[in-house]
């Protein structure tokens, strides 16, 4: 029997070895401060990792158990003051996991089968799968089931994902944004608008937001109906090759040199789109357009404090009124693409926004990609930690800047007996809705 592949063998060593077990990630690390075991903390991952490059440890079902409990949020890695590169080192462990197959099982198979490699690698199945979820919400089934509580027989955990299902939008960003949109005023910039999938389901509204706020930044905006996942579900969850096809997919069909900037708004989609170059670094048919990939895309926040942005004359409120709002840092917006001043720029720029801070603002909501699926304890005391942070705030408007957290924000805020519950939403949108009203009057 041939032996399987190792990602973490195959590394660069001195990635491996570059932890020097300080200890300064462990008060950042939301599952060690939960259990405070040494093995769910990042230096005792990493351990784990490197005893599987020096041979010391075969992949198990425990190391694979371990690799997944791991929520992927990097704030050890903004703590690291070695560096070490975790992003790196957590996709290969998690590979290494998938390709040694130590956790397979008829279940996890058909569920990652369906996903992974069916639905997320063409958007038209994802899409008519959204059709149909919003076909049941809007004909009253998914409401009527619920005030009846019919889903008290099913088993608790069907219950709570019955309770996170989606609300999918009337319309995708195909039927809302035009392929090309030109700019307002004067064209300063050329840009690509990524649509996502999650998102496009979810949010096409916050899609349409982005644009017009490109356009009336000066910006020409080319936003393809038909596109595809950049392919950071696959990649956090082992499964390179898919990712690598779907890198190529996304660079073929935004060729980089015909755009002055690459525009995502979905922090975790963008921190995984900036490192094409990585997944494609044994590919050299790729590679050079790769590097040029990953040195274009941009996120919403970073472009427009980067072109130099010109906030609207009027708020997101009527004229002598204010709001209050508060920012969650989307971990990978935060600590995988280091984005946090700039959304926050933008916010305070707008007249009649009162900006509080959150309390542990970069803390985990425990969104994490599917984390609240895999993962839905400790995702739940991630996200009642977090929204208990929330209500200190007292802010009526509560934003972040990707779709998986705001997804797992409103899920939690639906379920909350608090009776001043704030609205939840991307932080794109409120500059949109300013530029609206700065239009009207």
């Amino acid at each position: 029997m041939p032996a399987v592949k190792s990602h973490l063998k195959d590394l660069d060593y001195s990635v491996v070895q570059q932890c020097m077990h300080c200890g300064m990630c462990l008060p950042t690390c939301p599952t060690y401060d939960d259990t405070k075991l040494e093995r769910n903390s990042p230096r005792g991952r990493i351990a784990l990792m490197r005893a599987v490059a020096d041979d010391r440890l075969t992949i198990t079902e425990a190391f694979g158990e371990e690799m997944y409990f791991c929520l992927g949020c990097l704030a050890c890695q903004t703590a690291c003051p070695a560096g070490v590169n975790y992003a790196e080192l957590f996709e290969k462990a998690r590979a290494d996991v998938e390709e040694s197959r130590v956790l397979s099982s008829p279940k996890r198979n058909v569920i990652r089968g369906l996903t992974l490699n069916w639905l997320f690698m063409d958007l038209g199945r994802l899409q008519l799968l959204g059709r149909l979820i919003r076909f049941w919400q809007e004909m009253g089934f998914q409401s009527l089931i619920r005030k009846l509580r019919l889903t008290r027989v099913l088993p608790k955990r069907l219950q709570e994902l019955e309770a996170m299902t989606p609300a999918v939008c009337a319309q995708f960003s195909a039927d809302l944004i035009a392929p090309f949109t030109p700019a307002l005023g004067s064209r300063r910039h050329r840009v690509a608008m990524l649509t996502g999938c999650a998102q496009d389901l979810m949010f096409s509204d916050v899609n349409l937001d982005t644009v017009e706020v490109l356009a009336r930044q000066g910006c020409d905006v080319v936003t393809p109906a038909h596109q595809n996942c950049c392919g950071s579900l696959h990649a956090h969850n082992g499964e390179w090759d898919l990712a690598r096809i779907l890198a190529r997919r996304n660079i073929d069909q935004f060729p980089p040199d015909q755009f002055d900037a690459i525009i995502t708004n979905a922090g975790g989609c963008g921190s995984h789109l900036k490192h094409y170059a990585t997944l494609l670094e044994d590919d050299p048919a790729y590679l050079e357009r790769a590097h040029a990939w990953d040195r274009k895309v941009k996120d919403i926040h970073e472009w427009l404090v980067e072109i130099g942005f010109t906030p609207p004359k009027s708020g997101p409120v009527a004229a002598g009124e204010e709001v209050t709002v508060t920012y969650h840092d989307s971990c990978h917006l935060c600590h995988g693409q280091k984005i946090t001043n700039q959304p926050r720029q933008l916010l305070k720029a707008l007249p009649g926004i009162k900006v509080t801070e959150l309390a542990e603002a970069n803390w985990c909501c425990g969104s994490a990609g599917i984390y609240n699926l895999t993962q839905p304890e400790m995702a739940g005391k991630l996200l009642d930690r977090k929204l208990g942070h929330v209500t200190a705030t007292k802010a009526s408007v509560l934003l972040s800047a990707n779709p998986g957290c705001i997804a797992q924000l409103r899920v939690g805020l639906a379920a909350s007996k608090d009776e001043a519950k704030p609205d939840c939403q991307h932080s794109i949108s409120i500059i949109a809705e300013a530029f609206r009203r700065e239009s009207k009057s």
